[in-house]
């Protein structure tokens, strides 16, 4: 079979190219394999940037949709000492360019946009081939196949388009998370949700750091940063959920009892996220008829922005594909000459690693950020 243009991948990005490319008249099929939208989980809070996540927003025609979804209040920030002490105290005043969503629900209003069927759930690439003349087939797990003239790589980190473009692969950034969950907060973790604030709060010190956000209904979700080799984390039994939490805290041995809380205390079991990056300032030259989004184009060390530019990546993708109706290669060529500017600015960005910063640089870069 044919399709107009495939996208593989239906996370914020792809999903955002579908949009906007509905919105031009223009069809699209996206392929995701994950077999339904719930799943799984689809993480935490996303801050929605004004220079860029608001603007593939606005090209999506979702303005409204969006401001339904914003917490309010999340905006708020605070940096705490690893001893309690806060540092650095900023409230949610309504006036801040960065409004939270949960992602899931983000994903949720860009999917209720689409054509019902625009989604094809549970389809697996394990391959991609160049078939000649810009025309691509793809190759799913339960055996089926599309053949397509414009292929769109919206599928992450260890996207199975990439390779149509470019030998480089992600690198382990030698720093991992490790994700927990408190629920019922303010009830029963108390000291917990006081040290943490009505929004977000973060600690570092050298090599270590926690990252918590308030969600919505009472949830405290929180990462614990280790800057460690990759196999530092083959001694520690993930299977056993009470033992790898009091092994994980014990890397914060000395900080207050609130804070080691976030691992000790877990209402679910902690879940290691390696982090990977592709090297900064990847690009390839012009291939006819696929191109990339997203962390399959500029996957990073999480720096708050990679929402963000996957978003404003399908959204800038769709507008230069509707622009030029006649030349698709004349499109792509512009859309990834941008993006890949846009993405090595982003990844240089200063202090995008929290891991390599103590609590009073953090400190500083928000004082200065808060200054006119």
């Amino acid at each position: 079979m044919t399709t107009d243009v495939t996208i593989i991948g239906a996370g914020l990005g792809g999903l955002t190219l579908a949009r906007v490319l509905h919105l031009h008249g223009i069809p699209a099929t996206v392929y995701e394999a994950e077999p339904s939208p719930t799943a799984r989980s689809q993480g935490g809070l996303l801050d929605i940037h004004d220079y860029n996540g608001q603007l593939a927003i606005q090209a999506a025609d979702l303005i409204d949709e969006f401001g339904a979804i914003v917490l309010d209040g999340r905006q708020a920030m605070r940096i705490l000492d690893t001893d309690g002490t806060v540092l650095f105290d900023k409230s949610d005043d309504g006036t801040g360019g960065r409004p939270e969503v949960q992602r899931g629900e983000l994903r949720q209003i860009l999917l209720d946009s689409l054509p019902p069927g625009t989604v094809r759930w549970g389809r697996k690439v394990t391959r991609t081939r160049a078939l000649g003349e810009g025309r691509h087939e793809v190759v799913f797990a339960d055996g089926r196949s599309v053949v397509t003239g414009l292929l769109v790589g919206a599928d992450g980190a260890w996207s199975r388009v990439r390779p149509l473009l470019t030998a480089a692969e992600p690198a382990y950034t030698g720093r991992s998370v490790v994700e927990t969950y408190l629920y019922d907060a303010a009830t029963r973790h108390p000291a917990t949700a006081k040290a943490v604030g009505a929004g977000s709060m973060m600690v570092s010190a050298r090599s270590r750091e926690i990252f918590v956000h308030r969600e919505r209904d009472d949830t405290l979700h929180a990462y614990a940063g280790l800057s460690v080799p990759q196999d530092w984390f083959a001694a520690v039994d993930f299977s056993d959920p009470a033992a790898a939490a009091a092994r994980i805290a014990a890397e914060f041995a000395g900080w207050a009892p609130e804070l080691t809380a976030l691992i000790t205390a877990t209402d679910t079991a902690p879940a290691l996220r390696p982090l990977h990056a592709l090297p900064a300032g990847t690009r390839w030259d012009r291939v006819p008829g696929v191109t990339l989004l997203g962390d399959a184009a500029h996957l990073a060390a999480p720096n708050g922005e990679g929402a963000n530019l996957a978003m404003l990546d399908g959204a800038e993708l769709g507008r230069a594909l509707a622009a030029r109706p006649g030349d698709t290669e004349a499109a792509l060529a512009a859309y990834e000459q941008a993006m890949f500017e846009r993405a090595l600015e982003f990844a240089e960005t200063p202090g995008s690693d929290p891991g390599e910063s103590t609590v009073h640089d953090l400190v500083a870069a928000f004082t200065r950020h808060e200054q006119p």
